[in-house]
C-alpha cells in the first residue's frame, strides 16, 4: 500500500511540472537504463581526465547498450548512421546535436523518437519506453568515445596521418612543368621545409599558395596577398586599389591613400580588371590529383 502511494504521488509531482515520464520495464538480469554500473563514463578512463560533458555521464549496464545498439541500428541507423554522423537517407549527424548533447535519460529524446519533430522530416516511431530509453542511452556510449571535433569513435585521427608518401623526384619534375614559372626553390621557397617543419602545414601551405587551409583552401593568414583591381572609367580615367568586393552591379576598392570608393557597374561599364595573385593555385586544385600532390610534398620537404 506504502508502494503504491508513493507512486501516484510520483506520478501527480511529475504532471504538475508539465513532463510525465512512465518508469521503462527492469530488464531481466540487469539494471533499469537510468541506473549505470560504476566505472563508466565517470570512472577512471585510463589517467585521462574526461574533457566532455557525455565522458562524465555514467554508462548504462552492457545488456542496455546492446539492446539500444540493436534498436538504434534497426529504426534509426539507415537515417543517422551507425556511427551517427548521418546515414544513406539523409538524417542529420547527432555527433554535435544540441538535442542529444544535453538529454540525459531520454527526457529530450524520447519527445522527438515519439513524433516532436515531424514537421522537420523526422517521423514517429511506435518503441515502448524501455526501448527508447536504451536507444538514448546507446546514443550516449557512442558520444563518450568521440574523438576531437566530433570524430566518430574509431576513425583515424587526420593529424596522425603520414602525408609524406609520394616520390620526391616525380614532385620535382611535377614542379618544374607547372610551378617553376612562378616560384624557385632557390627563391621565393628557399628553405620551405624548415619554415614548416610539420608536413601537413607544408602540403596545405603550397597547394593553397600559402593560405594553409587544404586544398585550394584560403586561409586568410597574416601573408595572406589581398587581390588588386584596375577599374578604368568611361572617361579613361583608371582605378587602382585592393580588391574589397566585385558584383554584378558594384565593385569596390581601396585605394593607395586608404579612401574606399565604389563605382556602379552597368554590364562591361566600367571595365574591371581583377589581378587575383592566387589565381593559379585555384586553377591547379581543378586538376591536381593525390599523387601529384603528395609528390611536390615530398620533393618540397627536401628543400630545406
Amino acid at each position: 500500500m506504502k508502494r503504491a502511494v508513493a507512486v501516484i504521488v510520483g506520478a501527480i509531482a511529475m504532471a504538475g511540472s508539465g513532463m510525465v515520464w512512465a518508469q521503462p520495464p527492469e530488464p531481466q538480469g540487469g539494471g533499469a537504463p537510468r541506473g549505470g554500473a560504476p566505472g563508466g563514463r565517470g570512472g577512471n578512463r585510463g589517467g585521462r581526465g574526461p574533457t566532455f560533458p557525455q565522458q562524465t555521464r555514467q554508462l548504462a549496464s552492457a545488456e542496455i547498450l546492446a539492446r539500444g545498439k540493436a534498436v538504434y541500428g534497426v529504426n534509426c541507423g539507415a537515417c543517422h548512421g551507425a556511427d551517427l554522423r548521418g546515414g544513406d537517407q539523409g538524417g542529420p549527424s547527432l555527433l554535435r546535436s544540441l538535442a542529444a548533447l544535453s538529454d540525459q535519460h531520454a527526457e529530450v529524446i524520447a519527445p522527438i523518437v515519439r513524433g516532436a519533430r515531424q514537421d522537420q522530416a523526422m517521423p514517429a516511431f511506435n518503441l515502448n519506453d524501455y526501448d527508447v530509453t536504451a536507444v538514448a542511452e546507446d546514443i550516449h556510449n557512442v558520444l563518450a568515445k568521440v574523438g576531437t571535433q566530433a570524430r566518430p569513435p574509431g576513425a583515424v585521427d587526420p593529424s596522425t596521418l603520414n602525408v609524406l608518401v609520394g616520390n620526391a623526384s616525380a614532385g620535382q619534375a611535377y614542379f618544374q612543368a607547372k610551378c617553376a614559372n612562378c616560384h624557385s626553390v632557390t627563391g621565393d621557397l628557399q628553405g620551405i621545409a624548415s619554415k614548416y617543419s610539420d608536413p601537413r602545414t607544408l602540403q596545405n601551405t603550397w597547394v593553397s599558395g600559402g593560405g594553409g587551409s587544404g586544398r585550394g583552401g584560403r586561409g586568410g593568414g597574416e601573408n595572406m596577398k589581398r587581390p588588386t583591381v584596375t577599374v578604368t572609367l568611361p572617361n579613361g580615367k583608371v582605378l587602382d586599389g585592393v580588391l574589397v568586393r566585385k558584383v554584378d552591379f558594384v565593385v569596390t576598392l581601396t585605394l593607395p591613400d586608404g579612401t574606399r570608393k565604389s563605382v556602379a557597374r552597368e554590364g562591361d561599364v566600367p571595365k574591371v580588371q581583377v589581378h587575383d595573385p592566387y589565381e593559379a593555385h585555384k586553377k591547379l586544385v581543378t586538376s591536381l590529383t593525390d599523387d601529384d600532390m603528395h609528390n611536390v610534398t615530398a620533393y618540397l620537404a627536401t628543400i630545406k
